[in-house]
């Protein structure tokens, strides 16, 4: 892939997942201006984070970072990928059937290994009754994640990106037409949930047909490849059950305190922005870049590959992060306080983002890091490290708890980020120059650093000019637009000049 076509993918995805986070965020308003932080809102939470959370273990966490670097590699060889996709759909179908119809009959108890608090609270069996509805998701997006993979290894990046704005789509409109019907949003939206599963398999389903991948239905096999498969996705669903293990330990201490379940989960959504706009998005392309240059031997593009990946990543992450610790507050106010959400609510997520804001460049950083190790099938340095990080999380939320209160949970995910990165760096340093940034890399990360820092003081000094017109509910849209746009008019202005950024970089690929 030229690096004009890889810079094209990263923005590709890029501007799709930013289209699909900004409706997120109206749907995540709606919600929160309908539903408020009660028991109806925290049992939405608990119920669709339960088929994200397992979507992630065995389809975009585990089977796809196995899949494919493996089908990149049978695409650039000629090795009949066709056979090899179709087998893997049919296996994976095949486990999400028997998981599917196993977490019915056992919701109550999924419920409450996700959130014991809710236990004899109203909450619970709204929870119990959501899950089983918005549970099917996961066979119909699991799938999804996999014929994405297809597209994404073929250097077909849109409409696998496009997908899941439909979810968001679908979410919003449900609502809409509920609240405008008089008739129930909470269950309009849950029940919207999988329906929107089948609008997004159905999406990528045509357009891998388009691109020569109609993949039929087929009786699962267990031939050679589908062990090596399996071999290598075993160690990734592992290390992806980690990560979900880091979410539970949070979710379960966030139980305890009033709202805090709602709180920790708006404050992920805001953070979630940046990180799905930069580092899912520079993920999703650099993974078969690299499996297809490894498999043509060419560690020269592979290690111009990962550090302009790791250049462009930060470049739009670190000022992001500093956004977040240095104005939380104007940024949640405008974005979710309204109809049932109070003040109080504004300044508990606030406190949260804050605190994830300081994780942010971490966990870009493993987007960046872990396709490393994934291109070379190696699936265990991953999970040997995500168990380093997992323990980490469970005994800083734990542990600070009875000092932070629920906000223990977000400084642990926050500090598992860093520790997981730096196992990261040091693991990758006997894979030769490929997993190594390159000088232009370290020459401009410091300048980075250098213009954020100076955007975030002008940041919090036009914070505190405005502070009167934040507070007020018509002028705080239009001052929280000043101070954006005077953060990245600073940003980009004095990066340029200073060599941090390079705006003709990316004039090229936008006009394709």
């Amino acid at each position: 892939m030229k690096p004009i076509r890889l810079m094209s993918g990263f923005l590709t995805v890029g501007v799709w997942t930013l289209l699909s986070r900004v409706l997120g965020f109206v749907r995540d308003a709606m919600i929160l201006a309908l539903l408020g932080t009660g028991p109806l809102y925290e049992a939405y939470v608990v119920a669709f984070r339960l088929p994200n959370m397992f979507r992630r273990f065995f389809a975009e966490g585990a089977f796809n970072m196995a899949f494919v670097p493996m089908f990149s590699k049978r695409l650039e060889t000629g090795d009949n990928p066709q056979r090899f996709a179709e087998n893997a759909f049919a296996g994976l179908a095949s486990v999400l059937i028997v998981l599917t119809l196993l977490a019915q009959a056992a919701m109550p108890w999924l419920i409450f290994g996700l959130a014991s608090g809710f236990a004899g609270q109203e909450q619970f069996a709204l929870s119990v009754e959501f899950g089983r509805i918005a549970f099917p998701y996961i066979l119909f997006i699991s799938l999804a994640a996999l014929l994405s993979g297809v597209l994404n290894a073929t250097g077909r990046f849109a409409a696998a990106a496009a997908a899941p704005v439909l979810l968001n789509v679908l979410l919003v409109s449900s609502m809409t037409l509920a609240h405008w019907v008089g008739a129930d949003v909470a269950r309009a939206l849950i029940w919207a949930i999988p329906v929107a599963g089948i609008a997004q398999l159905a999406l990528v389903w045509t357009a891998a047909a388009r691109a020569g991948f109609a993949l039929r239905p087929r009786r699962p096999r267990w031939t050679p490849e589908m062990k090596h498969l399996i071999a290598v996705a075993v160690p990734a669903a592992l290390a992806g059950g980690v990560m979900q293990v880091n979410l539970l330990v949070g979710q379960q201490v966030a139980s305890y305190f009033d709202r805090a379940v709602g709180w920790l989960y708006a404050a992920d959504r805001l953070y979630q922005l940046p990180l799905g706009v930069v580092g899912i998005a520079i993920g999703v392309v650099l993974l078969p870049d690299l499996s297809r240059r490894l498999a043509a031997n060419d560690d020269v593009g592979g290690r111009y590959a990962f550090s302009r990946a790791g250049e462009v990543s930060l470049a739009l992450t670190i000022p992001s992060a500093v956004a977040l610790v240095v104005i939380p507050q104007p940024l949640v106010s405008v974005l979710f306080e309204r109809g049932q959400t109070t003040a109080a609510d504004t300044a508990a997520i606030s406190m949260a983002v804050a605190i994830y804001g300081l994780g942010l460049p971490a966990f870009v950083l493993q987007k960046i890091l872990q396709p490393v190790y994934f291109a070379r099938e190696d699936t265990r340095s991953p999970f040997r490290f995500a168990v380093v990080s997992m323990v980490v999380n469970a005994v800083a939320a734990l542990g600070l708890a009875p000092l932070m209160g629920w906000t223990a949970p977000a400084l642990a995910t926050t500090l598992a980020g860093w520790v997981m990165v730096v196992q990261l760096m040091r693991g990758a340093r006997p894979l030769g120059d490929v997993a190594r940034f390159d000088a232009r890399f370290w020459s401009r990360l410091w300048r980075i650093c250098l213009v954020s820092a100076v955007m975030g003081a002008v940041l919090w000094l036009g914070a505190l000019a405005l502070e009167e017109p934040l507070r007020t509910a018509y002028w705080r849209y239009p001052a929280l637009a000043l101070l954006v746009v005077a953060g990245i008019v600073v940003y980009f202005g004095l990066g340029q000049i200073i060599g941090a950024v390079k705006l003709s970089e990316f004039r090229r690929p936008l006009k394709g």
